[in-house]
C-alpha cells in the first residue's frame, strides 16, 4: 500500500510543460510584471520631470490590483493540489509577490506624481 502511494506521488510530482493551471497562473504573472516596469519607469522620470506619469502611476496600480485578484482566485480555485503538481499554484503564489511590488511601486509613482504637480502649481503662481 505504501509503496503505490509513493509511486503515486512520484507520477504526480513528474508534470513537465505548460499545463492547464500553469497557463492560468502565466496571466497574473505577467499583468504583475508589466504593472512593475510601468512603475519603476514613471518612479524614474519623476526625478527629473514636473507633473509626468500620473496617468502611467494609475495604470500600474489597475494592473497590479487585477494581478491580486487574478492570483488570489487562482490560489483559492487550487486550494487542495499541492506545489509541483502542474496546477499552476507556485506560479500564482509568486504573481501575488510580483502584485504586491507593483502595488508598492504605483503608489509611489503616484504619490510622487502629485508632489510634482503640487510643486508645479506652486511655481506657477508665483510667477
Amino acid at each position: 500500500m505504501e509503496m503505490k502511494r509513493l509511486i503515486q506521488i512520484n507520477i504526480l510530482l513528474q508534470v513537465t510543460g505548460i499545463t492547464t493551471g500553469r497557463a492560468a497562473a502565466l496571466l497574473p504573472l505577467f499583468l504583475g510584471l508589466i504593472s512593475i516596469i510601468i512603475g519603476w519607469i514613471i518612479v524614474a522620470r519623476s526625478q527629473g520631470r514636473i507633473g509626468y506619469g500620473r496617468p502611467g502611476a494609475i495604470t500600474s496600480l489597475a494592473l497590479a490590483l487585477i494581478d491580486i485578484i487574478l492570483s488570489g482566485i487562482h490560489l483559492i480555485r487550487t486550494s487542495d493540489s499541492s506545489i509541483g503538481t502542474g496546477s499552476g499554484r507556485l506560479g500564482a503564489i509568486v504573481a501575488l509577490v510580483i502584485g504586491v511590488i507593483g502595488i508598492i511601486l504605483g503608489s509611489r509613482a503616484l504619490v510622487r506624481s502629485r508632489q510634482n504637480g503640487t510643486i508645479s502649481s506652486k511655481e506657477k503662481s508665483s510667477s
